[in-house]
């Protein structure tokens, strides 16, 4: 079997991958408009844009065009190499402060900032000046770089792109797994980092490919298919990747946190409907309000809703009620909200068989401060209506049992 067929089956247009480097451009680009100071941020933006340039021009369509709108043969091929090698540099680059910190000014990342700077620069012209000096006639879509293997220039400029890339793939791959192995990252960044490693594995990959193939030809073998048919999918496969892994960080936690805010909303709902009975009142809905402000809305109602009731609350029963759930075995933890929520509800009696005016009205100023910072534990208490009812009731014999002074 001729395993250029095979490969032919799992191309991959680069059109997907520039897509999916846009779509994590468009993710990142209201952060980086937002905290445009933030050298990082712009840094991350740059990247991207670089790399969605290389596959939007080396996609055979652009380099048809290109080479025609410039009236070049060939001219698409310095062109792409160049945009690689700046994609190169600045992943370095990103990699280093986003590890040691944009704040970082030791003489050891400024060296390394210069090394790559001045070398990743200078690949960059050295590319146009072989070009210029090289005899390419002929154009070539989609096999350039095994079809001039040979020829003088092009030869050193095929072999200066793919060491550069090889090089700067080799330290950042080594770079991110370093990182990976440190303590204290976060699920998101992590798996962020692994699909950075594991797509900067597969650019070596696509170096392995590109360089035999080259050698191949220069030793009078013909293994083109390399360079044709399995480096292509190979290198979007790892844009896709790439991509991913500055996506993931930033969505997997703006996600989370959303997903915390609305559950958190949810859980509030018991301790919400019953305060609200004190109130007579309810949260205005408002349709366009985010999720984060609709649960410091219902938050603050609880916690207005709760100071209203304060000199209604008993302190003697919300001991009684805990001492009862931990005799009916729950523990602390869960003991506590469970007596906070049977002295809500009687409070809440309490203030219904009542006036304001009342002289019989207790004059009490608990401290309340536990209630108020636990009240999401005592929301998610209420949804266990048999428990209420064992300690309310067991809270009720203690106080039946204790004599009248």
């Amino acid at each position: 079997m001729n395993p250029s067929r095979f490969f032919d089956g799992l191309y991959i247009s680069f059109w997907i991958p520039a897509a999916v480097l846009t779509a994590a451009l468009a993710i990142k680009l209201p952060s980086i408009i937002k905290l445009w100071k933030d050298p990082l941020l712009r840094a991350v933006g740059g990247l991207l844009v670089l790399a969605c340039g290389v596959f939007v021009f080396a996609a055979p369509a652009t380099i048809t065009w290109t080479n025609r709108v410039t009236g070049v043969p060939n001219f698409s091929a310095p062109l792409v190499y160049s945009l690689i090698t700046a994609f190169c540099g600045s992943c370095l680059l990103l990699i280093t402060a986003w590890r040691n910190g944009i704040s970082d000014r030791s003489d050891t990342t400024r060296r390394a900032t210069r090394w790559v700077v001045s070398v990743y620069s200078g690949v960059i012209v050295a590319l146009w000046v072989l070009f210029a000096l090289a005899d390419a006639p002929v154009e070539r879509v989609h096999d350039l770089d095994t079809y001039y293997a040979t020829t003088a220039f092009m030869r050193e400029e095929i072999l200066l792109y793919l060491l550069a890339h090889t090089v700067a793939c080799l330290i950042t791959y080594r770079l991110i797994w370093n990182w990976i192995r440190t303590d204290g990252l976060d699920v998101w960044l992590r798996s962020g980092l692994k699909c950075l490693g594991v797509g900067y594995a597969m650019n070596l990959i696509y170096d392995g490919s590109k360089l035999t193939a080259v050698v191949a030809r220069w030793t009078g073998h013909d293994l083109d298919w390399l360079s044709t048919a399995l480096s292509p999918p190979v290198a979007a496969v790892s844009a896709i990747l790439i991509a991913v892994g500055f996506i993931l960080p930033h969505a997997g936690q703006y996600l989370h946190r959303r997903a915390h805010t609305r559950l958190s909303h949810w859980r509030l709902r018991p301790l919400y409907l019953l305060t609200r009975t004190v109130t007579g009142g309810r949260v205005p809905f408002k349709l366009r309000a985010t999720p984060e402000l609709r649960l410091t809305r219902r938050e603050t109602f609880i916690r207005d809703a709760l100071l209203h009731l304060s000199r209604y609350i008993d302190e003697d029963l919300d001991q009684r009620a805990y001492d009862a759930a931990v005799g009916l075995g729950r523990e602390a933890g869960r003991a506590r909200p469970l007596a906070h929520a049977v002295t809500i509800q009687e409070a809440i009696d309490t203030k219904r068989r009542t006036r304001e005016d009342d002289a019989t009205a207790p004059l009490r100023s608990p401290d309340i401060e536990d209630l108020l910072d636990g009240i999401e534990a005592v929301s998610r208490a209420l949804r266990h209506t048999d428990d209420i009812r064992a300690v309310r009731e067991r809270a009720a014999a203690a106080a039946e049992s204790v004599p009248a002074p």
